[in-house]
């Protein structure tokens, strides 16, 4: 059970550098890293920043090993209860200041079950949550996540966009999370050089996809109404992450390290009862144009 787990491993690590390097950039400010270990065995490395442009970004990576898989990770694999396991992740998610910038979440994993033969697969993606919308911002983020699928095979970006507009969504609220990217999970058909050759293409060009967008709207001016507004639809990421993220629930079911789970949560958050836009305002717009899943490239 060692080589692909370390070659994925070692990867996910690097990633983790260049995602904390490039954000640092953006914001000039510094990442401070909390080393951890499970008491299962394993641990990873938190990273997180306060600073100027971003509110709060964190950049998780962890490499665990159990006596039994979690729930949460053998929902479509239930013969895979009582296997042994290895699981490595790097998990972002960046919560800006300006509402005018859209608070953005990537997630690549890899698990590998105690069976004969070794039974293995990835999971991951990135999707996209704005306060504010712009078309171009829309449209560029799916062209990027588009190329990143193109290499996987024909059919996967609609196939993987389709699945994120279907997994980032609360039910409660009869809302999209945000405008979506693309999500995929228990990934295994074609061999492991092919998935993970994906899992690469998909880290590799999140920051493709998201830096132009924050140096577009980063200095973008804004007042008390546009930041009530981001305060409030921050809300709806704390419902979605804390009912139904899958990842949330890996992570809490498996024993890890709390403060580094609930990182994606925003700082600061606003609850309002029965709140609704004006319409024929910019927040409405968010509601009828945006949060709901929609072609960009076609458009």
């Amino acid at each position: 059970m060692n080589a692909p787990f370390d070659q994925v491993s070692t990867y996910l690590r690097d990633l983790q550098d260049r995602l904390c390097t490039a954000l640092c950039a953006l914001d000039g400010g510094e990442f401070r890293e909390d080393a951890w270990e499970r008491p299962g065995g394993g641990g990873g490395r938190s990273r997180v920043l306060v600073g100027p442009v971003f509110e709060q970004a964190g950049v998780n990576f962890s490499a665990i090993e159990g006596d039994r898989l979690p729930a949460a990770a053998t929902a479509n694999r239930p013969r895979l209860e009582a296997a042994r396991f290895r699981a490595a992740g790097v998990s972002l998610v960046v919560h800006p200041r300006n509402p005018y910038v859209p608070t953005a979440h990537c997630n690549l994993r890899y698990f590998e079950a105690d069976t004969e033969p070794r039974t293995w697969w990835i999971g991951g993606g990135f999707d996209l949550t704005p306060y504010y919308g712009f078309d171009e911002d829309a449209r560029h983020w799916h062209e990027t996540a588009r190329d990143a699928c193109a290499p996987h095979g024909a059919g996967s970006y609609r196939r993987f966009k389709a699945w994120c507009d279907d997994y980032f969504v609360i039910p409660h609220r009869g809302e999209q999370r945000g405008i979506g990217g693309i999500f995929f999970d228990d990934l295994h058909e074609g061999g492991f050089a092919h998935n993970f050759a994906f899992l690469k293409r998909v880290g590799d060009l999140f920051l493709a996809a998201y830096e132009p967008i924050v140096r577009r709207r980063m200095d973008h001016p804004y007042g008390a109404r546009e930041r009530d507004f981001q305060l409030y639809r921050r809300g709806r990421y704390v419902e979605f992450n804390l009912v139904y993220d899958r990842g949330t629930l890996f992570g809490l079911q498996s024993g890890g390290r709390t403060e580094s789970i609930l990182m994606s949560l925003p700082p600061a958050v606003r609850f309002c009862y029965n709140w609704q836009p004006e319409p024929g305002t910019p927040e409405a717009a968010l509601y009828a144009r945006y949060l709901v899943p929609r072609d960009w490239l076609a458009e």
